[in-house]
């Protein structure tokens, strides 16, 4: 692996009536949900991330520390972004913002671990038996 700081991605997207904080449960307003503003950012992460890590290798997400300062209409696009700015052991930490047309509407932190896919999907199924016990 070869990853450094400084990788970045973006995804865009419109704001659509199921996006809305009313239509995700989050609120009872008609503008962007905040859950829907920090999946895109998580989003841009994940795209920073794509072909940086060893085969084999994902990661998941373990922390997120967002503020929503603006609110986002129906019909307008949002663009996400992640920056990686640290990276200690297996822990990336990204640099997150979002904005519309007419300015940022977020920003904050991002966390990531490195995680070996198949043992981590064997993790998942331990959890559901134990669950189940």
């Amino acid at each position: 692996m070869s990853l450094e700081p400084g990788v970045s991605a973006k995804v865009k997207g419109v704001v659509t009536a199921d996006l809305t904080a009313m239509s995700q449960g989050s609120g009872d307003v008609e503008g962007l949900a905040t859950p829907v503003m920090v999946r895109m950012m998580e989003a841009a992460a994940i795209k920073a991330l794509e072909g940086q890590l060893t085969p084999g290798m994902t990661s998941v997400g373990t922390r997120v520390d967002i503020t929503h300062v603006a609110p986002t209409p129906v019909g307008m696009e949002v663009t996400a972004q992640a920056t990686l700015v640290e990276i200690e052991g297996r822990m990336l930490v990204f640099a997150v913002s979002a904005e519309d047309q007419s300015g940022v509407i977020g920003k904050g932190t991002h966390q990531r671990v490195i995680v070996d896919k198949e043992n981590f999907s064997g993790r998942i199924q331990a959890r559901w038996t134990a669950g189940q016990a």
